[in-house]
């Protein structure tokens, strides 16, 4: 029970805070949980199509053009599309991070991801046409410019003091047949719905089953490698 709340610390605490406002604001307390439904329910039908998506670009994609065009070796030019894929992106912030992470581990440069992050956050074209709408074109214009160049200073800083090997660290729960690199894992569950007999989730990270190597389906194991949208399985 200890380890559940420890590995699930965050939920208990979201629970607990609407705990306190059920007994000391109650409208306040539903008005929260109608938001954070909404918010759910958009994650729940926005997410399974992401990761479809990375899965289909992790496919179509191979590293070495990944490397070529958005990579360190790319320079302004890869900043310059790092840009573009961030502004003509749609969907929440959230939505950006899988593809980061397989673009990151196909060679993109940290300073590219900060870029494509930030854009997709900030400075992406259907916001910029509700901003015209509401705050009008030059309001937009000149916080489009000074953007635009907060986030290039930004992401030359996190380059400089982020390195490639700060978010790519082999750590595995498993090291016979399989291996899951638990900083790549983001806990889709996919693996699970693909080999429930081998894989399972925990504390929001995927885990091996205690199961012989020999016991292991390998067709089903590959099934599960192929759709991971982060390839965070390993042989």
């Amino acid at each position: 029970m200890i380890k559940k709340i420890k590995n699930n610390l965050f939920t208990v605490i979201i629970i607990l805070a609407y705990i306190t406002l059920l007994i000391f604001n109650k409208p306040l307390a539903i008005t929260s949980l109608k938001n954070s439904g909404y918010y759910i329910k958009e994650m729940l039908i926005i997410m399974p199509i992401i990761f479809v998506l990375t899965a289909l670009l992790d496919t179509w994609i191979n590293k070495e053009t990944i490397m070529k065009f958005l990579g360190k070796e790319s320079k302004i030019k890869g900043s310059l599309l790092a840009f573009v894929l961030g502004s003509v992106s749609a969907g929440p912030i959230y939505a950006a991070f899988p593809i980061c992470v397989m673009l990151h581990k196909k060679g993109a440069s940290i300073k590219n991801i900060v870029i494509i992050l930030s854009t997709w956050a900030v400075v992406k074209v259907p916001m910029l046409i509700n901003e015209v709408k509401f705050l009008g074109f030059h309001f937009m214009i000149i916080r489009w410019v000074l953007t635009l160049i907060a986030i290039f200073v930004f992401a030359s800083i996190m380059n400089s003091f982020i390195k490639d090997e700060d978010l790519l660290v082999d750590e595995a729960y498993y090291d016979g047949k399989v291996n899951i690199n638990i900083r790549a894992c983001i806990g889709c569950g996919i693996c699970k719905a693909k080999y429930p007999e081998l894989f399972e989730i925990d504390g929001k990270k995927a885990h091996i089953k205690d199961i012989e190597d020999k016991d292991i389906d390998n067709a089903k194991l590959q099934n599960a490698i192929k759709n991971c949208p982060v390839k965070a399985i390993k042989e």
